[in-house]
């Protein structure tokens, strides 16, 4: 919980998808080797969706990064930081801070840890992808249009909101 008028936090994130020869705009990213389509998300510090973009793989993840966070513009007048994976540094912090006037801070994994570690805020969002994938439609990329594949992120997300406000 935060106090009164503490500026609001947010977190920056994206997952890749597997191609199954689906219809619809598709791409490459050679340096993750995923074929098919990326999800960029911003969420808040609860895990809540703000702002979701799904574009074709072959575009990188600093352009996706710049594609989601257009859509914070004016919609969020307190953001004032956003945690956001090693891959997205370099001049996406410059970028964002002209753009809105926030501040990018990159969470970086730590050189000397071998294997898997969890990184302080980066887990909130890979949570909100666990929550995504719990649902069928978008376990896998069915979709033939990327905003289809939004407009399913946002359902998804309304019913994990309204199961909270009445769990079951």
């Amino acid at each position: 919980s935060r106090a009164r008028g503490e500026p609001q936090r947010w977190h920056l994130g994206q997952s890749e998808r597997q191609d199954h020869g689906k219809r619809g705009p598709r791409g490459y990213d050679a340096g993750k080797k995923v074929s098919g389509r990326k999800r960029h998300i911003v969420v808040d510090t609860l895990g809540l969706i703000l702002a979701v973009v799904v574009h074709a793989a072959s575009v990188q993840d600093r352009d996706g990064a710049k594609l989601v966070l257009s859509k914070l513009v004016g919609q969020f007048p307190r953001l004032r930081l956003i945690w956001a994976d090693g891959g997205y540094a370099g001049q996406l912090i410059g970028w964002a801070q002209a753009l809105g006037g926030w501040l990018l801070e990159i969470v970086k994994r730590s050189d000397d840890v071998h294997g898997f570690e969890v990184l302080p805020h980066r887990w909130i969002v890979e949570r909100t992808f666990a929550w995504l994938g719990r649902y069928r439609r978008l376990s896998k990329d069915y979709e033939a249009l990327p905003e289809t594949s939004e407009a399913f992120i946002y359902v998804a997300m309304t019913q994990v909101m309204l199961r909270r406000l009445k769990p079951t």
